[in-house]
């Protein structure tokens, strides 16, 4: 499948006016109708998906206010259900519903009747051992088609979700499913990555001592013997039950999954999305703005759609919300940059062209290393297919966007695709906060290199002053106005919705503007929207640590670095920002008479490792003597955040209200020497 063929967001248009009489002059007259008109937007969600319901809903939003707006009330839903609508026409059109691949290259597929019958026999096995409805189940598994058939089977009996990639470790794992308190387990004894084999038996057994909820577990292993339950055993039943077996029907606002996304404080937030919220905002994020099509149907016949993602990352949960429209998707399990030893940069494009996908996506950071690693496309073998590229994570330049969209160019002369002639990027900033995006694509819009195309529909977005006024060509706090059906139902375990209101609504809390709208969601990014109604988002806006599109609370950082006897304080700031390399220093204050060398710097790397994840391990590390803090003891994470982007030390700092203000001078010093480095 080439474009162009009909984008689906024509598609919609198209049926509003045949089914609405709703026309619209432009795009952004269309968002402003679907953030007007929340119940009119959302119900021809509702209806062009055609989402069921056994039981009719009374209203689509019972009270217009975050938090606390009721979605669809009556309703009832299965994420599972919707999915399997699409094994039959899918089967008899010859299609998968999965191709996966790992590091060894082999690819594989599975069908769409293999899907059901596996998340049948998983469920009915969770069913017989006690797993209801609401009943937390915690996986410990890679990018693999085990883990999509495993959270299909726990959605299809009303369970609650909740996955953390196996390059974790034990700490932050526990530090998560302990707050959940999951009564089944299921992980995996081994992982491969880079090239090497990673044994996580020792993971799985601290697993089992810290989390005594757990009543059950289930082993992911290619070992001869087990000693649990192994997955590839339940999922091989075959019989009458299993063919009979069904996806409950749940209320609209029934917990689908628990995801994580960190602050700066405290242990990582729990956050709870339901099936219905989830199920109504995927579909029009992936078909109307991402462009991706079912894959049965004769508009989009072949679609078949890729995202790079661990199980750790929210993009996990995106790539699993084709399967919702009939989608094929391409999984891969494993490194995209090869090993260390052997860095390559084409690993992923040749899982594109052996896939035969026609998007691709992955974090911003992957297009940025490919650039400058020089891949050549062509060695990747066949990408005619390719249609579209998308990014997330953090901002791409315009440059790394600019660069592929030369090579496309020059590679469309010799494979004859219309489209990567000047290929269409599907450029999306959202989060694991509401599971979807609040800006990406159009491919009716035009593109520049370095923007993204517009703010989604149903999505009231702004960016703010700091007076609280929404303002255009100049960066502001990106925030949303108006509730979205997939924004969290609440944080598990929060008394009084506590972390929940600090987490998003404390900036801009009820009547902040005296206007008397209510709240206001606050997203923590910087955002500028053009005048043409495209959008550049500039990085975090707060203290959060943004690392290969993964976030990271800096409190967990500290707990790591902290535990060291050596390291009596230590401060970190993530310098992500629009046309800068990301960099992420940490500021460590050392016991006297501690010397701060080469092992010294190792051993506090190693504990990071140790406790989080390569993945958030500083590009340099600094001695300091003192960690500036604020007169009630805070870490002024912020304001040295701030100095180190270039905004002046008046507009960030009072010092008045430091405790230690004396020790600002070596920082401002160290902020001087690194943007004098970075100009050059």
């Amino acid at each position: 499948m080439t474009a162009p063929f009909v984008p689906q967001i024509a598609l919609y248009r198209n049926w509003l006016a045949a089914q609405r009489g709703l026309t619209f002059s432009t795009y952004e007259e269309m968002r402003q109708w679907s953030v007007r008109d929340l119940d009119a937007f959302w119900r021809s969600i509702w209806d062009y998906y055609d989402l069921q319901s056994p039981t009719p809903f009374a209203a689509v939003i019972t009270e217009r206010k975050m938090p606390g707006a009721v979605w669809f009330p009556g309703a009832q839903v299965n994420y599972a259900r919707q999915v399997f609508r699409h094994v039959d026409a899918a089967e008899a059109a010859g299609l998968p519903a999965i191709v996966s691949s790992g590091e060894d290259g082999k690819l594989t597929e599975t069908s769409w009747p293999e899907l059901r019958r596996k998340a049948a026999a998983l469920a009915l096995h969770l069913k017989d051992k006690g797993i209801k409805p609401g009943d937390r189940i915690a996986a410990y598994l890679p990018n693999i088609p085990e883990t999509i058939i495993a959270f299909l089977a726990s959605a299809s009996i009303g369970a609650v979700w909740s996955v953390c990639a196996p390059d974790m470790a034990a700490p932050a794992v526990i530090d998560r499913f302990k707050q959940i308190e999951p009564k089944a387990l299921i992980a995996c004894d081994a992982v491969t990555y880079a090239g090497r084999r990673h044994d996580r038996k020792d993971v799985v057994a601290e697993l089992r001592r810290s989390l005594p909820t757990v009543e059950h577990v289930i082993l992911h292993s290619e070992a001869a013997a087990a000693p649990d339950a192994v997955l590839s055993d339940i999922t091989a039943r075959t019989d009458a039950a299993v063919d009979a077996f069904e996806p409950t029907w749940l209320p609209f606002d029934h917990p689908l999954w628990i995801v994580y996304s960190s602050g700066t404080t405290g242990l990582p937030k729990p956050i709870v999305h339901g099936h219905g919220g989830i199920v109504i905002v995927v579909l029009a994020l992936l078909g109307l703005h991402n462009d991706i099509g079912c894959s049965y149907h004769a508009n989009s016949f072949g679609e078949r759609y890729h995202w790079y993602s661990s199980t750790g990352w929210i993009m996990w949960n995106s790539q699993v919300g084709g399967l919702l429209s009939g989608t094929t998707c391409c999984i891969f399990d494993g490194s995209p940059g090869g090993t260390k030893d052997k860095p390559d940069w084409t690993t992923l494009w040749r899982f594109v062209a052996q896939s035969k996908a026609t998007f691709f996506g992955a974090g911003a950071a992957f297009f940025a290393n490919c650039a400058k690693a020089e891949i050549g496309l062509a060695d990747a073998g066949d990408l005619s297919r390719l249609r579209c590229l998308g990014s997330t994570g953090s901002p791409l330049s315009a440059d790394t966007q600019a660069w592929f969209n030369a090579r496309f160019a020059a590679l469309s002369k010799t494979n004859g695709s219309e489209a990567q002639a000047d290929i269409w990027w599907a450029n999306i900033s959202g989060g694991t906060d509401f599971a979807g995006a609040f800006i990406g694509g159009n491919r009716e819009l035009p593109q520049t290199p370095g923007a993204m195309q517009c703010r989604l529909l149903g999505a009231a977005v702004e960016a703010f002053s700091e007076q609280g006024r929404a303002v255009i060509d100049e960066v502001g706090e990106l925030v949303c106005t108006e509730p979205m059906p997939s924004m969290p139902l609440y944080f598990w375990n929060d008394k009084g919705n506590a972390r929940y209101l600090a987490s998003y609504f404390e900036t801009y809390p009820d009547n902040f503007d005296g206007s008397g709208r209510g709240p206001v969601w606050r997203h923590g990014d910087w955002l500028k929207v053009n005048p043409d109604g495209s959008c550049v988002i500039y990085g975090r806006s707060d203290a959060t640590i943004n690392r290969h599109g993964l976030r990271m609370g800096t409190s967990e950082l500290y707990s790591a670095i902290e535990a060291l006897p050596e390291v009596l304080d230590s401060l970190v700031v993530d310098l992500e920002y629009l046309g800068r390399e990301s960099y992420m220093p940490l500021f460590v204050v050392l016991r006297e008479g501690v010397a701060f060398d080469g092992a010294m710097q190792a051993k506090i790397n190693k504990a990071i490792e140790a406790g989080l994840s390569r993945r958030f391990l500083p590009n340099e590390i600094f001695a300091v003597a003192e960690i500036p803090r604020t007169l009630s003891g805070k870490k002024q994470e912020l304001p040295i955040k701030k100095l180190l982007l270039g905004h002046p030390v008046e507009k960030v700092i009072n010092k008045e209200a430091m405790a230690n203000p004396a020790c600002l001078d070596w920082y401002l010093a160290f902020a001087r020497d690194y943007l004098a480095r970075n100009a050059a």
